[in-house]
């Protein structure tokens, strides 16, 4: 809200939205559901959870393409990811 603030004092005429963004859905492939979001919230408005949250930021495809690079990423790593928790067993 500081920020919005800041840009309109500056820019009093500007259109500005505001959201709460959930990069992750853990609940995935369900809807993001959690009871304390509900009534706090506009959430057809104010709420961009996974999907809809990445592609706001870098269009269509952007969340699809960050999942890829996850998973290419785990799979090139996966020796030394499995090396370093092998410590905690």
């Amino acid at each position: 809200m500081e920020w919005i603030a800041i840009y309109l004092s500056k820019h009093p005429d500007a259109n500005i939205h505001s959201y709460v963004a959930i990069p992750y859905n853990p609940y995935e492939p369900k809807p993001y559901e959690r009871w304390t979001l509900k009534g706090m919230l506009d959430l057809d408005n104010e709420l961009k959870v996974a999907e809809e949250f990445w592609n706001f930021l870098g269009g269509k495809g952007a969340y699809t393409d960050l999942l890829d690079c996850f998973e290419r990423a785990g799979i090139e790593l996966r020796p030394e990811i499995d090396k370093y928790f092998s410590k905690f067993k």
